[in-house]
């Protein structure tokens, strides 16, 4: 049998007190720092140009990465995610770097549990790793081809396999969890499950996981068509550290989602907001203060156990949500009532 995991005892543990914060984006922190391509590539012989292939500079500038890092930890964020999120084979093929998938993986990992271990040294307070894996730029459930609904461009053992990829170089790395967030495919999600299900086989330790989905619209389905409530029932087997939704839409719009989640779900429950909704040029206009509002009135209505930011969030929000949950109690996990429950488009409960 698998002993549980000590950092997943020291997360429900500390989770059990207070609501736990999470970090913001890497990828709108590093648009902040005015990289150049050079900056990118670093010292790697490329055909492609690597500017925006910001997983790579965990290799090519582990010194940004760790001073983004070091700027979450100092706004109060308890758990910090990886700089992975596009660090898989099928991502990198778009700038030639599939090669160097573990190396990009390991060094996100070892950056991150650094920063973490030093500013636990500093004050006792327990901070955590999540090794994050986004959804790939491909779909299991969907076709890309309008005329052939049946075709595939890849198939479940194959994302399993990419996942199984990235996963086990995280770990090695040093995370405590795997974070498989801004799901908009459950099948996606489903595949990369299963692989950290398998690398927990393989290592004969705990391998938690936490589960992020991302909607599509305001009605609440993800881009393969599942509701939040069906999401939760498709994947409750793997028994989640948490599950959760970040991305999609600010605090506002993901609230009564958060509810509907909350009010369902026996896991720790883990939102990442964007910073309001986008405004015409793309940007992210939604003040820290507004942000931090927002949240405390989640926190005050019980819905979460743990809040971070997505797109647009800044340490200025980290530190706006921290100061808003500081002295509010988590979310008291539900007990549902037995029964059958399955799972399509919707959920089914019989009971």
């Amino acid at each position: 049998m698998i002993a549980p995991s000590p950092a997943e005892a020291a997360f429900r543990a500390a989770a059990a007190r207070r609501i736990l914060v999470k970090d913001g984006p890497y990828g709108t922190a590093i648009q902040g720092l005015g990289l150049t391509e050079a900056d990118y590539r670093g010292n790697l012989t490329t055909n492609h140009d690597q500017k925006g292939n910001n997983d790579l500079l965990n290799i090519t500038r582990p010194d940004a990465i760790a001073g983004i890092a070091r700027a979450y930890l100092d706004s109060g964020a308890d758990l910090l995610a990886t700089n992975s999120f596009n660090a898989n084979a099928i991502s990198q093929a778009d700038y030639g770097t599939e090669a160097l998938v573990a190396e990009i993986n390991i060094s996100a990992a070892h950056i991150l549990r650094a920063e973490c271990d030093a500013a636990t040294a500093r004050d006792g307070r327990p901070r955590f790793v999540a090794g994050a894996l986004g959804p790939t730029n491909k779909t299991l459930s969907l076709s890309p081809r309008v005329e052939d609904p049946g075709y595939r461009e890849v198939d479940f053992d194959g994302v399993k396999a990419v996942y199984r990829e990235q996963i086990d170089a995280l770990l090695l790395g040093g995370v405590d969890f795997i974070l498989i967030e801004t799901v908009f495919d459950t099948l996606n999600a489903k595949a990369a499950a299963f692989a950290a299900m398998e690398a927990e086989e393989a290592l004969q330790r705990r391998v938690p996981i936490m589960l992020s989905m991302t909607l599509t619209d305001l009605a609440g389905r993800n881009l393969s068509g599942q509701t939040v409530e069906a999401f939760w029932v498709s994947l409750a087997h793997v028994k989640p550290l948490t599950i959760g939704l970040n991305c999609s839409f600010g605090a506002t719009e993901l609230r009564p989602h958060v509810q509907l989640l909350s009010q369902q779900a026996d896991a720790l429950l883990m939102v990442y907001p964007n910073a309001g909704l986008p405004n015409e040029f793309g940007g992210y206009d939604e003040a820290p203060a507004t942000t931090g509002g927002l949240i405390h009135q989640w926190a005050a209505a019980g819905l979460i156990n743990a809040v971070g930011g997505c797109c647009g969030t800044t340490p200025a929000h980290i530190a706006a949500m921290a100061q808003a949950v500081a002295n509010l109690p988590p979310r008291v996990l539900p007990t549902p009532a037995p029964a059958l429950r399955l799972s399509g488009l919707e959920a089914s409960v019989f009971a």
